[in-house]
């Protein structure tokens, strides 16, 4: 298993691919597959056919994994997507902004 520098519920943005420069909340993390899936980023048409009596069948606008080598963490006191380091603060390790210190 390997591990990622982005987590769920981490504000990213894109840095390559059709969708550069969008902003958005990680949904999901696929460490197996290196993916994430970002709200509002990605979207893709998916076919559905009714699964119940009632249910309404059609095409519906989901978003789509897309590789995490794609994105960086945002932050938001420099404003942009930057690397980030690991700083150990008490006992627990931190994520820190490479430019600005911002902890994460």
């Amino acid at each position: 298993m390997s591990k990622l520098h982005i987590r769920k519920d981490d504000t990213v943005i894109v840095i390559s691919g059709t969708e550069k420069g969008k902003k958005g909340k990680v949904v999901a993390v696929s460490p197996d597959e290196r993916k994430v899936i970002i709200e509002g980023v990605n979207i893709k048409k998916k076919h559905t056919k009714p699964r119940k009596q009632g249910e309404a069948g059609g095409i519906v606008d989901v978003e789509g994994a897309m590789y995490a080598d794609k994105v960086q963490l945002f932050c938001p006191k420099c404003g942009k997507g930057v690397r980030t380091g690991v700083t150990v603060d008490g006992d627990k390790k931190v994520r820190v902004c490479k430019k600005c210190g911002n902890k994460f």
